[in-house]
């Protein structure tokens, strides 16, 4: 699929003043999004990214501090965890 942004001109120049790929840093960044909200996995942001390896797409999701966010059972698990933790 290709998808078409329209940026207006001003935005674009300051944008590509700082980034070399804006295309590239924009598909980046949807993937990182992608990921932390759980619609994509980590194999899936790399088959979008076209890394070589499982090792690319985890040292590009650490990062962008990418990290899916946690279940609702996850968090459970924790707090119950936590009340096992022994008291000084």
């Amino acid at each position: 699929m290709t998808l078409t942004l329209n940026i207006p001109d001003p935005l674009q120049q300051r944008l590509e003043a700082v980034c070399t790929d804006l295309p590239r840093a924009v598909l980046e960044g949807f993937a990182v999004q992608a990921y932390r909200t759980g619609t994509l996995s980590r194999a899936e942001v790399g088959q979008l990214l076209g890394h070589a390896s499982l090792w690319d797409t985890e040292s590009f999701l650490s990062k962008h501090d990418a990290w899916p966010a946690p279940t609702f059972d996850e968090v459970a698990e924790d707090l119950d965890g936590l009340g096992k933790v022994p008291q000084p």
